[in-house]
């Protein structure tokens, strides 16, 4: 397998290319200089493989730049790093992985002998591409890089294919038989979220999975374990079962939040290919595949410089240190976001470095395996997990939960001074079991406890999971915790805890007991050599400090004074909102989802926001909620401006686009844990009152999974209305509820609004809104239509209802919508809406419109005043309806 092609199959390849449909297209950027991209179909032993080329300006041959997407995507999705590896001076080849995108196949998970045999035929072809520069005859100078799913196929062609001159993994695994099986205990939820990205429409359960996987994913789905074959087929794929051959040139870069792929994986593949010569960097960054900051531009500059060093062989090019993590230090007031810092090392120091050992207290203890797993223990949670453990170290911010009587605890003594932990920390425990077959699958942790015991933080929200096999009369096994980079400050502990359950793991099904002793101490990892870069100030500072002194004076006299945000307007203090020229449009688009739309909300209205699809509600709304940044104009909430995580947005209240419960806990248990993971004080919470206003009577004390979907819904409504905020918003909260149902919602909101408080609903339900708004705003292609109370909308302008005595063309609908005098013109199940539309606020006449429809020989028997809101609604936005 490492053998070169023969030369007939470069050339099979490239036959193979210009037998396929080929568009050239220029790829739109807004700067100079331009990217000419190619869209092709290469046939790659006999599978359509959907590729797009960039090159960049200038003449010569470059080299060449394989850049592969992640798991569930695309080749669009690297587009835009495709084109700037392009406009830096390389050739750029990105496809669509086999079951994936446009591309045809089966997903293999990386199987050699098709997606890597694939990687293959890419490099055939860019040899004989006349832009490429080739280091032999058919052997391109290329560099592979990718994320996750793409980070593995890059160490498979660096192991596979000798022509591969250096990669850069992100993200990624080494084994991942033991990534997806971590101690030999199946990561459920991890491996349902991949499983569903490879799905189709039309209910296969197999989806576009190759038989093999399939019927692994669904034997170990069945089981809740491994078995022999799963993990031999998985470790065949792998980037491990080819370690020995991978001598390029390799950048690393690695998630600190990430439980889906974590750092021993990267640690694994970093000493392998220390061991085979190669250069190898290892770049932490604060984000992962459970979110947070990916730190996306930095860390593609640096694949740059990576590239341009071992590609271009240019030694200028910095490359960075041999190590790298981020670390938080704060929040910008800004933006509020994390703010990170450097630390580096001249080399890297694994997982184990410079230990320290930390007594733990805690008594022998016992406790027990639920029937089923469940209700299961919380620790990482993809999409939400990331966020909250990438401001753990700064501000003791993290969202887990063990339940009683289903995990041990023991506690380290306060720290006198600050300890940074780098690494991996173990320890010995002793474990017996009572399960039928003497094992016992566990999850440890080790939480940073405040000085009052109670307040505690699970750094980046990581768990290891561990099969103890043959402990029914006990047996001492060393536990190896998740890796982290984490600062315990001075006066906190350090608690292990074991558990019997996890969220993101299976665990047997039969219920247990088990019993767990600590045989020694803590030991830590602390890695002294890497050191955190300070924020010093700029060295021409100091070097030319009457240069500073001059720009100092000129930043003085003429710049603006910055300030974290706009400062409030004490005259919109009272008013829950003021949107002033709003617009925004999203990147790419051709078109404004909002623009330039103006509208004010007052205390104790209930505001229906309503339009089409597609009229920009629900952008609005996210928006309004910080969620996303306006392009222009500004939103003002009782007078304080609207930005991600300004302190106004604790007074608002939001369900938006639906809300997500633990299924296995009760309705309250879902709140508080939703009210603690927002850190502020449980009285704070008027958890009562909320509920009192939903009205779920004894539901609150069942699983949410008993729940039907209307119960869901006055749940979510409850769970937004907690703290008892002072603007409550509701994107369609009567989705999927019986009419009984609705009138509840109705009545929920009503009653919420008489305290003086404000609520804004979007809506499709036109009766609903009528019934239970006191004020309207219509949208339509991002813009406001109108605005006002209800009965001035249901009232205004003159709509009459033309009857008719038998139907009408849509030609003569659309010459009665032109006529004089009128301004739309829409067909209503008894007839006609005519909207009248007087010239210059004059009164419309009624009496010229029936002359004039008669004139058009329309069949009429009848013309009357029509004043509903649906029909107000149909008149105002014409056609969109």
């Amino acid at each position: 397998m490492r053998l070169r092609l023969p030369r007939w199959a470069a050339v099979t390849a490239v036959l193979a290319v210009l037998a396929g449909a080929g568009t050239w297209t220029a790829a739109a950027l807004d700067e100079p200089p331009p990217v000419q991209r190619e869209d092709r179909a290469l046939t790659l032993d006999g599978v359509r493989i959907d590729t797009s080329y960039f090159t960049g300006a200038g003449t010569g041959r470059r080299p060449a730049v394989l850049l592969a997407h992640g798991f569930g995507g695309s080749k669009d999705d690297v587009r835009p790093q495709a084109e700037r590896f392009a406009r830096d001076g390389y050739a750029v080849l990105t496809w669509s992985a086999r079951g994936f995108g446009a591309s045809g196949g089966k997903i293999g998970l990386n199987d050699p002998e098709h997606e890597v045999a694939d990687v293959r035929g890419l490099v055939d072809w860019l040899a004989a591409r006349p832009e490429v520069l080739l280091d032999t005859a058919g052997d391109p100078r290329v560099g592979v890089t990718g994320a996750s799913y793409g980070g593995a196929i890059s160490l498979l062609a660096a192991g596979h294919d000798p022509r591969v001159d250096a990669i850069a993994p992100q993200i990624t695994y080494w084994n991942l038989a033991d990534a997806l099986f971590p101690g030999g205990v199946y990561k459920k939820l991890w491996s349902g979220i991949l499983f569903s990205m490879g799905a189709d429409a039309r209910g296969d359960a197999c989806g576009r999975f190759a038989p093999e996987v399939c019927a692994l994913r669904e034997r170990v789905a069945v089981s809740g374990r491994p078995d022999a074959e799963a993990r031999a087929l998985l470790e065949a794929r792998s980037p491990s079962a080819v370690g020995d051959r991978i001598k390029v040139p390799t950048l690393i870069v690695q998630g600190q939040t990430d439980s889906l792929f974590t750092l021993d994986q990267s640690d694994a593949m970093a000493r392998a290919l220390t061991a085979n010569g190669a250069p190898v960097a290892v770049d932490w960054t604060a984000g992962g595949h459970d979110g947070g900051d990916r730190e996306t531009g930095r860390v593609e500059d640096r694949i740059g410089a990576w590239f341009d060093r071992w590609l271009k062989k240019d030694a200028s090019a910095d490359t960075g240190p041999a190590f790298r993590v981020s670390r938080t230090g704060g929040v910008d007031s800004t933006d509020g976001r994390a703010t990170l810092r450097a630390a580096t090392a001249d080399r890297y120091p694994g997982l184990r470095e410079a230990t320290r050992e930390l007594a733990l207290t805690g008594p022998r203890q016992r406790f027990a395996n639920p029937a089923g797993g469940a209700p299961p223990a919380v620790s990482a949670v993809p999409g939400l997990g990331g966020g909250l453990g990438g401001l753990s170290s700064s501000l003791g911010v993290g969202l887990a939960l063990d339940f009683p009587g289903q995990h041990a605890r023991f506690d380290t003594a306060p720290t006198t001074e600050p300890l940074r932990v780098t690494g991996t920390p173990t320890v010995r425990v002793e474990v017996a079991s009572t399960a039928s077959d003497g094992a016992a699958v566990l999850f440890a942790k080790v939480y940073d406890v405040g000085p009052d015991g109670r307040r505690q933080v699970l750094p980046a929200q990581l768990v290891a999971p561990v099969r103890v096999e043959d402990a029914g009369k006990g047996r001492s096994v060393t536990l190896t915790l998740p890796a982290i980079d984490h600062e315990v400050e001075a006066g906190h502990r350090l608690r292990l805890v074991v558990s019997a359950t996890d969220l993101g793991y299976a665990s047997p099904p039969t219920t247990a007991g088990y019993t767990v002793a600590v045989e020694g101490p803590l030991t830590v990892p602390t890695a002294p050599a890497v050191t955190t870069q300070a924020a010093g100030l700029p060295w021409w500072v100091w070097g030319l400090p009457l240069l500073g002194l001059a720009v100092a004076a000129a930043l003085l006299l003429t710049a603006r004074r910055r300030t974290a945000g706009p400062a409030p307007e004490p005259g919109l203090a009272a008013v829950p909102l003021q949107i002033t020229g709003l617009s925004k449009k999203y990147k790419g688009g051709e078109r404004y989802s909002v623009r330039d739309l103006s509208f004010r909300v007052e205390q104790g209205q209930v505001l229906g926001l309503l339009g089409p699809n597609g009229a920009g509600k629900t952008t609005t709304l996210r928006m309004l909620m910080g969620l996303i940044t306006p392009d222009e104009g500004e939103i003002r909430v009782f007078g304080q401006a609207i930005r991600p995580g300004a302190p106004v947005l604790s007074r608002v209240g939001s369900f938006v686009e639906g809300a997500g419960f633990l299924p296995h806990l009760t309705g309250r248990e879902n709140l508080e844990l939703y009210w603690k993971a927002t850190g502020r004080p449980a009285e704070d919470a008027h958890l009562d009152e909320a509920l009192r206003i939903a009205n779920l009577g004894g539901a609150l004390e069942r699983a949410v999974r008993t729940y039907s979907q209307g119960m869901r819904q006055r749940l979510a409504i409850a769970q937004a209305m907690l703290g008892l905020p002072d603007l409550l918003i509701l994107d369609e909260p009567t989705n999927g509820l019986d009419p009984p149902q609705i009138r509840e919602m109705r009545e929920v909101m009503i009653r919420y609004a008489a305290g003086g408080r404000t609520v804004i609903v979007s809506s499709h339900l036109l009766a609903e809104v009528e019934q239970s708004c006191t004020h309207l705003v219509v949208m339509d292609r991002g813009q406001l239509v109108q605005a006002g109370p209800v009965a001035e909308i249901t009232g205004a302008g003159d709509t009459l209802l033309v009857t008719l005595g038998e139907p009408v063309a849509d030609a003569l609908v659309e010459k009665v919508a032109a006529l004089p005098g009128v301004g739309s013109a829409v067909r209503a199940e008894d007839g006609l809406l005519v909207r009248l539309d007087a010239p210059d606020g004059g009164t419309a006449d009624a009496t010229a419109l029936i002359g004039e429809l008669v004139r058009l020989d329309v069949p009429l028997t009848g013309v009357g005043p029509h004043r509903r809101l649906e029909d107000a609604f149909l008149t105002l936005i014409g056609g969109s309806a």
